[in-house]
């Protein structure tokens, strides 16, 4: 991905996530000089825990076809022991697939925060990772449904659906309805070691720096510190 693009997207994410009266932390919002005159602050966490920017397109060279916007409020690390939770908001546009992907460890709820509906393919899997034809129980705002694998599941804004440990699952906002501000709340996030694509995917974009960058990715701390 261009930086210029990534760059393009943060902006109109932000004016999507003021539109829904949801606000970032303070350091959500600087810049690269920003970053560089608060360097005598500890943000430790922020940089270890991979809080805040993440834009990706899965590898696909196309991010409104597949990809997605995400910024990790909060976080643990895998590594240490503190927080044992994590929290993220996610903007979703119409028919942008987030491909079938699932999590050997981490637990979440995916929730309609607002805008449109949110589509949800469900799959079940064995030990080998492979899909299976067995139905799921999946709990739907505290209520348990029994569906056959492959199902779509319409998320309408203010309802989630708790995801459990190996079961794939794809998503994306139903055509004509608009964009969805999507929250995820989950044990600890690693995205290093704990999503298992169905297909060979790039979870980081490789990123061409046409300009220079707006705010920081999460992609992007390990060479800055």
């Amino acid at each position: 991905m261009k930086r210029s693009e990534i760059n393009n997207i943060i902006k109109e994410g932000i004016s999507f996530f003021r539109k829904h009266q949801f606000y970032l932390p303070e350091w959500g919002y600087w810049s690269p000089d920003q970053w560089k005159k608060n360097e005598s602050e500890n943000f430790s966490e922020v940089i270890h825990n991979q809080l805040g920017w993440d834009i990706t397109d899965f590898g696909s060279g196309d991010f409104n076809k597949r990809g997605l916007l995400l910024f990790t409020i909060r976080n643990g690390n895998p590594s240490k022991k503190g927080k044992t939770y994590c929290e993220k908001i996610m903007i979703v546009d119409e028919e942008q697939e987030t491909p079938l992907h699932y999590h050997w460890h981490k637990m979440e709820d995916i929730i309609n925060r607002g805008g449109g509906n949110l589509v949800m393919e469900l799959y079940a899997s064995n030990e080998a990772g492979e899909i299976t034809n067995e139905d799921i129980s999946v709990s739907i705002d505290g209520i348990l449904k029994k569906v056959p694998s492959g199902e779509k599941l319409l998320i309408k804004p203010g309802q989630s659906i708790c995801l459990t440990p190996g079961l794939y699952h794809r998503f994306y906002a139903e055509k004509g309805e608009g964009k969805v501000l999507t929250g995820e709340v989950s044990t600890v996030n690693d995205d290093a070691n704990d999503n298992r694509f169905h297909q060979d995917i790039g979870r980081f974009p490789e990123i061409e720096e046409d300009e220079a960058p707006l705010h920081y990715l999460v992609s992007d701390y390990p060479r800055l510190y």
